[in-house]
């Protein structure tokens, strides 16, 4: 669901539309609802284990605890529930779950990188603050819902969070064998991540009509990211096997690193102009074609000053796909949903901006240096493929 609209009296109304694929956004709130329910409630058979493991060695101790971390979560989450749900009722009701949602995954993930008593309690109380997946999902269902089926789906909806309650326990009491408390809460977190990732690209994109443009542009804006990040972590240690003297080492990877931002300094503006003449996603194949090529190359460089020059004119392909990728989402997209779709587009970047290092620190460590290069230009050269199919498709149903 978009931001809502408002009647004359100033109380939300459902976004126009927001009926038709109610099923959809009361399937995502369910297993949302679950999986956060599930977080709140599993540790309850091994949090007494947590404690010891972090310390506390009395027995009163450890159940004084174990007590205060289990009721933070909903102290926390009762003090701050009235303001979430006037955030709601100004800025929408799918806002706040995708808010919920990614802070509760963060959040649990954290609690499995507690190193004492306190921050165990700290980051239940956070995960308190920032929750709230389930109250707003009844919010949500209520409004979106038709009035005939509002009961239904009302009970539905309860159905899950008691079934969350119900496994919450289970998975608790079966999974630290088996992993570790600690992984446990990561796998807490992955699971609110996955509900964070429907929520937020399942609820409200059914005012998008056609949505392999917006998919298109959402990967070529990570695979950008994703491209000009994936060297960081090797360049320096890549750098000292193409010098002799140690002590240009960190020179001459400053450069590397600060040649492709220059390079798409120069190029945005002129792109973009071209891109206007000869048609966006026209450029964004070309410049991710170029790109791949141009990865090549530098996986066989003998001298610094020639990775210099390659990541120059990387940064020179590379520099018009963001201006692109902005205006075939403008003209793709209903003029109501815009600044959310753009809003995605951005949390996608951001996404390749994490993946890129992540990935090439461990192709450089366990392939090897070069891997790091051939591997980002397969992925970019797929990323040009895809964007010309996705090209034509998109040319036919406007014909048709």
């Amino acid at each position: 669901m978009t931001n809502p609209t408002t009647t004359t009296a100033g109380a939300p109304t459902a976004e126009p539309g927001a009926h038709a694929h109610w099923q959809r956004n009361l399937a995502v709130c369910m297993f949302g609802s679950f999986t956060t329910i599930i977080a709140m409630t599993l540790l309850l058979p091994f949090l007494p284990l947590y404690f010891e493991q972090l310390g506390v060695k009395d027995h009163a101790a450890i159940v004084q605890w174990s007590g205060a971390a289990y009721g933070a979560t909903f102290l926390s989450a009762a003090l701050v529930a009235p303001l979430w749900g006037r955030l709601a009722d100004r800025y929408g009701r799918k806002p706040m779950l995708i808010r919920a949602s990614l802070g509760m995954a963060v959040a649990m993930a954290l609690i499995g990188l507690a190193a004492n008593v306190w921050q165990l309690v700290g980051l239940r109380l956070l995960a308190g603050l920032l929750g709230g997946y389930a109250s707003g999902s009844m919010v949500l269902v209520a409004t979106q819902t038709p009035k005939d089926r509002t009961g239904w789906a009302l009970g539905t909806m309860s159905s899950a969070i008691m079934a969350g309650n119900l496994v919450g326990p289970l998975v608790g009491g079966v999974l630290p064998p088996l992993v570790g408390i600690r992984n446990t809460f990561f796998a807490a977190g992955a699971m609110i991540f996955i509900a964070f990732l429907a929520t937020a690209f399942l609820i409200g994109w059914a005012a998008v009509p056609d949505k392999r443009p917006l998919v298109a542009m959402l990967f070529t804006g990570m695979l950008l990211m994703l491209a000009n990040m994936s060297i960081e972590p090797i360049i320096t240690v890549y750098v000292a096997t193409l010098l002799d003297d140690p002590q240009r080492v960190t020179m001459m990877a400053g450069l590397v690193m600060s040649a492709a931002a220059l390079g798409s300094i120069l190029s945005a503006s002129r792109l973009g102009k071209l891109a206007d003449r000869v048609g966006h996603w026209n450029v964004i194949v070309g410049c991710l074609a170029v790109s791949a090529l141009l990865l090549v190359p530098q996986a066989f460089v003998t001298a610094g000053w020639q990775l210099v020059v390659l990541r120059f004119l990387m940064g020179l392909s590379l520099g018009g796909l963001l201006p692109c990728i902005a205006s075939v989402i403008r003209h793709n997209v209903p003029e109501r949903v815009a600044g959310n779709m753009l809003g995605y587009s951005t949390s996608a970047q951001y996404a390749g901006q994490v993946a890129g290092p992540l990935l090439g620190g461990f192709v450089g460590g366990h392939i090897g240096m070069r891997a790091v290069f051939l591997g980002t230009c397969v992925l970019m050269a797929a990323g040009a493929g895809w964007n010309w199919l996705a090209q034509r498709a998109a040319a036919s149903s406007a014909i048709r």
